[in-house]
């Protein structure tokens, strides 16, 4: 079918409704030959008086009505006095507002924007206009002037004005001299272009395929997606493979690329196990100072303790409790060593270890800091311990004094103020994020880390718990015996299962299990049983709250039994549409009052307001809550975070998603009072055993599979783990890898 093509329009700009720097985006009103039309889009530096030709097409807003969505503008400085007195009154220039705009336009006439750009000591002509006045008017014009060059540059490459902002942030004026010397730059992560959209650009400058910049930029695009496979490093023959793919060159143009990237320090090559892997700079120094700080803490003379036994005594009376062995060996390895790791799966008395050598370090007035890598894992650690947890990030406290280049407050000039970090939740650690942590840890500063090997890796780059568990150089204790309370729960009992290859029992359970397994014979009856659970017998049976007790997890997002499938039906049968419910559509989905909603990433700019007044900025990737108000007057929603509620701009809607069914790696670090977990067939690679336990084990109260018995034989069964490349593990090993 032959795509319609655009239509065009053109006209003044009337009056800008809503602009965000930031992004570009904007709605604006321009009188097309007595008509007058809302236009929609990207346009950034807009103003009144210009005259533009928008490409694009009509469309029927619910709420706003008729409107011309643009895909594209081209526009024209305003030629005539009164347009341009009009376009300067609109404030598109900072420094002048409509009473300077009339004074210049009095003074200058038509030649009022040539003389600010050419002839800026003129202003001082003006009255009220100083020659420094004169120097930052002309600036802020020559800037607002330079995006519109950028964005008019940039467009004929197809690239979206919220990157051509990027661009033109980082080089300027001297944008297209960048982008013609090396158009591969702009895969850079500060501006982040697929390395295919730069190539489009190169081919159409003529660049040579055997170009080095070409092959070494494919090279770091290679390395960069495999970090969101959770690899560090590659070897050196699938790097090879992959870049011949992305580049369509055969493996001796490649090869000598590699050789090369690596001679000139673009990657770092490393010889281990026969292999030789290669890696990004950045990487590469994140597991080398981690496995340096881990040896010297590992190596450093364990502290002996002659009262412990006495004071771990002591608490065990003041407390009523008598330890395990196995805990009493991780408590004592915690006072002991500078570094200790405590792991153990559900029910195994983690939570009773940790609150024991939290007490104890505190007894020896210790500073204590807990933290936890997301915002619902350190709620969690804060509840389990009594004591206050931060999420690592408010730990290390973001500097935002320069929001183009974020860092923390708290590294090695600035460590933090603490004798103990204890660690929660590991597994979900990234290699990036423990670095920082480390490098914010004074050398006599001791390590407690806590987390359940058995879980899923971190979503981002590394494996930095098994990692250190499998170097042997850091004293671990694995909690393993099942205490008798826990063995009541056949939550706890069927996690167990899981790790060791059992099929949990999945029969009829009697009244009071905590398990439960519906057989269903079709995607549809399972997605209906979903729903029935969640709308109508959990809420009925349990008095659970929809929306705060109860959530649907699923393995993968796609598919009939994935998020998206399951958060179209779920928001049908618990928010549907009604007059009286605002809302607004992004992507083709309705984010609706009433809606429970996930942020999917970090954003520390974010502000909100607790329930007792008080008011601070940060959301972060993995904070669950419901929207309370969509207000599309000032395209602003508000979302309540339990004890919070954040406001949000219309243009930072690519920041949630629906939330009434996330996935397994979404829900890691969080507990849920019930969990209703879809499984039904086995074809997805999602499928498998360490996912599985993941899963269950997100459950505090009750679990509800559904599905098919099939589908979880074949994940228990499946015991792959998906192969990450890392090298932490062997750095630590190595006697050189001190810091």
């Amino acid at each position: 079918m032959e795509k319609k093509a655009l239509e065009q329009l053109t006209g003044e700009v009337v009056d800008i409704v809503y602009s965000n720097e930031e992004t570009g985006f904007c709605v604006f009103n321009i009188d097309a030959g007595g008509e007058l039309v809302c236009v929609v889009g990207e346009a950034a530096g807009i103003g009144e008086g210009e005259e533009i030709i928008a490409h694009g097409r009509f469309t029927f807003h619910p709420t706003y009505g008729r409107q011309f969505k643009a895909a594209a503008c081209e526009r024209k400085l305003p030629g005539t006095a009164a347009a341009i007195q009009k376009y300067l009154s609109s404030g598109v220039v900072r420094g002048i507002g409509p009473v300077l705009a009339r004074r210049l336009v009095e003074a200058f006439g038509g030649e009022t924007l040539r003389v600010i750009e050419s002839e800026p000591q003129r202003l001082t002509e003006v009255k009220g206009v100083t020659p420094a006045k004169a120097g930052k008017i002309c600036e802020e014009y020559r800037r607002v002037n330079g995006i519109r060059s950028v964005m008019l540059y940039l467009s004929r490459y197809g690239i979206e004005t919220s990157a051509s902002i990027r661009i033109w942030k980082k080089w300027g004026a001297s944008t297209q001299e960048m982008v013609e010397e090396n158009p591969y730059a702009l895969c850079e992560e500060d501006i982040g272009l697929l390395f295919e959209e730069a190539d489009r650009i190169a081919g159409d400058l003529e660049f040579d395929a055997l170009d080095p910049r070409r092959l070494n930029a494919a090279l770091a695009h290679v390395l960069r997606r495999n970090l969101l496979s959770g690899h560090t490093c590659l070897p050196r023959e699938k790097l090879c493979e992959k870049a011949c793919a992305v580049l369509g060159l055969e493996r001796e143009d490649v090869a000598p690329a590699i050789t090369r990237a690596a001679a000139e320090e673009l990657l770092v090559s490393v010889q281990a196990d026969g292999r030789e892997f290669l890696y990004q700079p950045q990487l590469y120094r994140a597991e080398r100072y981690i496995a340096g700080r881990i040896r010297l803490m590992a190596e450093t003379p364990p502290d002996e303790e002659e009262r412990l036994d006495r004071d771990i005594a002591a608490l065990e009376r003041e407390q009523g409790i008598e330890f395990a062995g196995l805990q009493r060996e991780g408590i004592r390895s915690a006072l002991t060593y500078h570094i200790s790791i405590l792991t153990g799966g559900p029910g195994t008395g983690k939570t009773t270890t940790l609150n024991a050598i939290i007490s104890l370090f505190e007894a020896r007035k210790c500073k204590v800091s807990l933290a936890a890598p997301t915002g619902r894992a350190a709620k969690r650690m804060s509840d389990m311990t009594g004591r206050e947890a931060k999420t690592i990030h408010r730990l290390l406290e973001v500097d935002t004094t320069d929001p183009e280049r974020r860092r923390f407050k708290h590294h090695e000039q600035n460590p933090l103020a603490c004798d103990v970090v204890v660690l929660d939740e590991v597994s979900m650690v990234d290699v990036l994020l423990m670095e920082n942590l480390l490098r914010a840890m004074r050398l006599r500063c001791r390590l407690v880390l806590v987390g359940d090997a058995d879980q899923l890796p971190s979503v981002s780059a590394g494996n930095v718990l098994r990692d250190l568990i499998h170097s042997g150089e850091v004293h671990t204790t694995r909690l393993t015996e099942i205490f008798r309370q826990a063995r009541q729960s056949r939550i706890v009992l069927s996690a167990h299962d899981i790790v060791a290859g059992r099929i949990p029992e999945l029969g009829a359970r009697e009244r009071g299990s905590d398990f439960f397994f519906l057989p269903r014979a079709s995607d549809a009856d399972s997605l209906e049983t979903v729903g029935e659970l969640c709308v109508q017998r959990l809420p009925k049976a349990y008095g659970f709250s929809p929306l705060w007790d109860i959530q649907v997890i699923a393995p993968t997002r796609v598919g009939a039994l994935g998020t998206a499938a399951l958060n179209e039906r779920l928001q049908q049968l618990l928010n549907p549409a009604s007059p009286g419910r605002a809302q607004v559509t992004f992507l083709g989905t309705a984010l609706r009052e009433g809606d429970k909603v996930m942020q999917i990433k970090n954003n520390y700019d974010i502000e909100f307001e607790r329930d007792d007044g008080s008011r601070s900025t940060g959301v972060f990737n993995g904070d669950i809550g419901v929207i309370e108000t969509v207000d599309r007057a000032s395209r602003t929603l508000f979302i309540r975070y339990e004890d919070r509620v954040a406001e949000y701009d219309f243009d930072m809607l690519d920041q949630i998603e629906l939330a009434y069914a996330v996935t397994v790696h979404k829900s890691q670090g969080s507990e849920f009072e019930a969990v209703v977990l879809p499984l039904m067939g086995y074809p997805s690679k999602m499928y498998f055993r360490n996912l599985f336990y993941t899963a269950v084990t997100r459950a505090k109260r009750l679990l509800v599979l559904v599905g098919s018995a099939g589908a979880v034989r074949y994940m228990v069964r499946n015991d792959r783990r998906t192969v990450r490349y890392t090298g932490l593990c062997r750095f630590v090993r190595e006697e050189d890898s001190l810091v």
